[in-house]
């Protein structure tokens, strides 16, 4: 079993900037990969990016290439999404989940956290 817990999530205006994170623990493994998803109300859930333990691998939605930046810290067991240049439409709850590799797809990751909201203000 893998225990995902996500943080940083919050409010902010269109513009502005988060970092969320993910800490990990349980059986966690090198040949794990992050993801990201996200889900807003009435809509269903998107992945954002992902990212593998072992060499760093990452994958980003087009919808997010070139303001989201996904990264891990080995050592927490922490996979961070440093979100820029945030518009409304990237409000949502955003969710981490662990699976053995950069699927795009929910049904490709077992473990999931329970999700931090993510507010941006016109």
């Amino acid at each position: 079993q893998v225990q995902l817990v996500e943080s940083g999530g919050g409010l902010v205006q269109a513009g502005g900037s988060l970092r969320l994170s993910c800490a990990a623990s349980g059986r966690t493994s090198s040949n794990y990969a992050t993801a990201w998803f996200r889900q807003a109300p009435g809509k269903e859930r998107e992945f954002v990016a992902a990212i593998r333990w072992s060499g760093g691998s990452t994958r980003y939605a087009d919808s997010v290439k070139g303001r989201f930046t996904i990264s891990r810290d080995n050592v927490k067991n922490t996979v961070y999404l440093q979100m820029n240049s945030l518009s409304p439409e990237d409000a949502a709850s955003y969710y981490c989940a662990v699976g053995p590799t950069l699927w795009s797809t929910a049904a490709g990751y077992t473990y999931w956290g329970q999700g931090t909201q993510v507010t941006v203000s016109s």
